[in-house]
């Protein structure tokens, strides 16, 4: 992946390898996964309890009163931006060599919300609770190889927001 560059008209793009952008669709789509089978019912996934935190971590009934008001549309928005960054990504992971990818600003927030949403997830995987102090096991290839789809993921993250900051 080149870094994102503005396009001046609010818009940013760029060049992505088809194996980056089909990663992106998949994760992306995995997570939409996670959150569509939780729809309507108690979270008891970790990834998802990260995806959808307790208002009231201390009062259990009032997290259950939030939660039910408010779970459905935070997992709409989550699913709809999921769903953006997936057909963001579609034709670059099925061209031939690298393609551009261009953002406009709705396509910007959602693929920062999904950026994120991806590494929250990857993050519980890994069992990282804040940022720093990733040690993975040398031992264990899986999570050698989450490491360093989560770190790429901040460096997309990162480009995308440096972008906008240009």
């Amino acid at each position: 992946m080149r870094a994102f560059e503005p396009a001046g008209d609010g818009a940013v793009s760029a060049l992505f390898e088809p194996v980056e952008a089909a990663l992106l669709a998949q994760l992306a789509s995995q997570v939409a996964g996670l959150l569509a089978e939780q729809r309507g019912g108690a979270a008891a996934d970790l990834a998802i309890l990260r995806l959808l935190p307790d208002a009231y971590p201390d009062d259990p009934a009032a997290s259950a009163e939030f939660r039910r008001f408010t779970a459905d549309e935070l997992t709409e928005k989550k699913l709809r931006n999921a769903r953006i960054l997936i057909a963001d990504c579609a034709g670059a992971a099925d061209a031939d060599g690298p393609s551009t990818i261009r953002l406009d600003a709705a396509s910007i927030g959602a693929w920062l919300r999904s950026l994120t949403d991806v590494r929250l997830v990857l993050a519980t995987r890994l069992g990282i609770t804040e940022d720093g102090g990733l040690r993975p096991d040398d031992d264990d290839e899986e999570s050698l190889m989450l490491t360093d789809v989560y770190d790429w993921l901040g460096f997309v993250q990162d480009c995308l927001v440096s972008a906008l900051e240009d």
